[in-house]
């Protein structure tokens, strides 16, 4: 059984497992680690953003950005952006330290350490032999995009 798998049965604590009765974010998901199976680097995100992987399945990606529909998601559209500018967009494998969603249709939440604990594995074996950057920059979200892409391409500068 691969990840994606793994993952899709997983229950984390309270959050939404938007893998679990889903083919197509599960595809999505698989096609996305594939594509990025050689990345040398990942960046670590806190978790699923209901905008973003909630609905699309892949990290810091939005519906919009896959499909041309459905709803746009700033830190995805941000996190694109810079990475592309960098001209690292596909050497960086981006993934969330908790990949399902806290929160509610409409919202988000803080992951608990209960549900950042469940998920350590999932984080564990995609960081493995990998450069990990979690970075500590300015949330995209009311006014914080430029400071966030910013302070994300001076983690990423080589």
């Amino acid at each position: 059984m691969d990840l994606v798998d793994r993952l899709a049965r997983t229950r984390v604590g309270t959050t939404h497992n938007q893998y679990a009765r889903s083919p197509l974010r599960r595809d999505r998901l698989r096609a996305y680690l594939e594509a990025h199976a050689s990345a040398e680097i990942v960046l670590v995100g806190e978790a699923a953003g209901y905008r973003g992987a909630r609905i699309s399945g892949i990290p810091f990606t939005s519906e919009r950005q896959l499909t041309g529909a459905g709803p746009a998601e700033a830190t995805a559209t941000i996190m694109h952006r810079v990475l592309d500018k960098l001209c690292i967009e596909n050497e960086v494998l981006l993934w969330n330290v908790v990949p399902t969603h806290p929160g509610t249709r409409a919202s988000n939440r803080r992951p608990t350490s209960a549900e950042v604990c469940a998920s350590r594995p999932f984080l564990d074996e995609l960081t493995c032999g990998r450069q990990v950057v979690a970075p500590y920059v300015r949330h995209p979200s009311h006014g914080g995009a430029r400071p966030f892409a910013e302070g994300l391409r001076r983690m990423l500068a080589r």
